[in-house]
């Protein structure tokens, strides 16, 4: 299967001669690329791929950060233990992967297990990374040379991958290139099969990215194709980092116009708890009120709160303002609170009894014969 972008960047993944199905996967988004090698049996070499490879894209940064992609590598090793745990033939399932971002001619590479990174300059090839491999360990303790790795019997051995552990790290750093520099993101079906001189030599020679793919996907076939092969090619140039940009449509966009509609979300739901917080708590509360001359009972608070009324009439009494002590009367003004609506009503009694005392006439004396 070939998934390509527009230049500077392309990839290609294919079976090999010997496998009958593809455990690899890869990830071309810029400014985020990536290849993965699945592994487990019964598919699931090819579940922990595309779950590692889906959740690095969902939790990578939009922009050259090191650390931040190794912490989207470790999101996705926590998304490949939980998917094996869901099912029995999914267990001990694994993967490796190698994620690169790049910007211009800077790049950020987060890296687990045996899939390489390379830069390639002016011909000569640099391994940006290090495997996590039994044969690996052997060749940086001299016991192997390179070309004695490529055939050795535990050359897929692997030391750490994701879904292995879930305290598991990823190797992070990041390169400076140069323009016309070209990195290269493979897993071991390519190395395995060819010697990096001469994957060197075909990089070097093919210098359009999607042709380079292609041609280094054939000759690991050629030479045996034992594996799955996935190749990804970057070149670096002075409008990288204007084609790595935010654009409407990338993923990088979509995640950033995804974190800005969160963002809305939860704003809007900060604002509804608010209200509704204020809405519960005036409910508990009342207050009295001069309304056109009478007491009125209301259940709430006066005035407003962001732009929102909050009181509820209860009733307008009988008790004549102008009839009470004029301290009572001036606070009616603006409204005198309570505690609750109990405590209001009981007030407006208090008020009434007030009243009608004063209106009553005092006893005449009658007298006496």
């Amino acid at each position: 299967m070939t998934q390509s972008r527009p230049t500077p960047a392309a990839g290609l993944t294919d079976t090999g001669l010997t496998r009958t199905g593809n455990e690899d996967g890869l990830l071309i988004e810029p400014p985020l690329y990536a290849v993965a090698d699945g592994m487990g049996g019964h598919r699931a070499g090819e579940v922990a791929s595309r779950v590692a490879l889906e959740e690095l894209l969902a939790n990578a940064p939009a922009r050259l950060d090191a650390k931040a992609l190794g912490r989207a590598v470790r999101a996705a090793n926590r998304a490949v233990i939980a998917a094996a745990a869901k099912s029995r033939t999914r267990t001990g399932m694994g993967t490796t992967i190698t994620a690169a971002i790049v910007d211009g001619t800077n790049i950020a590479i987060a890296h687990v297990g045996d899939s390489r990174a390379y830069l390639l300059r002016d011909g000569r090839l640099e391994r940006l990374t290090d495997d996590h491999s039994m044969v690996a360990d052997l060749i940086r303790e001299g016991a192997l040379t390179e070309d004695e790795a490529r055939f050795h019997p535990q050359r897929s051995v692997i030391t750490r991958a994701l879904g292995s552990d879930p305290n598991m790290l990823a190797d992070v750093f990041e390169v400076e290139g140069a323009v016309g520099d070209r990195l290269l993101l493979c897993t071991d079906g390519l190395t395995g099969m060819l010697a990096d001189d001469y994957i060197a030599e075909i990089l070097d020679l093919e210098r359009d990215p999607q042709k380079a793919v292609e041609t280094l996907v054939d000759a690991a076939n050629r030479a045996g194709g034992y594996d799955n092969i996935t190749v990804v090619v970057i070149d670096l140039t002075d409008a990288a980092a204007e084609q790595t940009s935010l654009r409407p449509g990338s993923a990088a966009s979509g995640r950033r116009a995804a974190a800005r509609l969160l963002w809305i979300i939860a704003a809007g739901a900060l604002i509804a708890a608010t209200v509704w917080g204020a809405y519960a708590y005036t409910r508990t509360r009342a207050y009295l009120i001069d309304e056109g001359g009478v007491v009125a009972v209301y259940r709430g608070v006066p005035g407003s709160f962001a732009g929102f009324t909050l009181h509820w009439r209860v009733k307008a009494t009988n008790v004549a303002v102008d009839r009470l002590a004029p301290p009572v009367a001036s606070r009616l003004r603006g409204g005198i609170p309570f505690s609750g609506l109990a405590d209001a009503l009981r007030r407006v009694d208090e008020m009434r009894s007030s009243t009608q005392t004063t209106a009553s006439p005092s006893p005449t004396a009658t007298p006496s014969p």
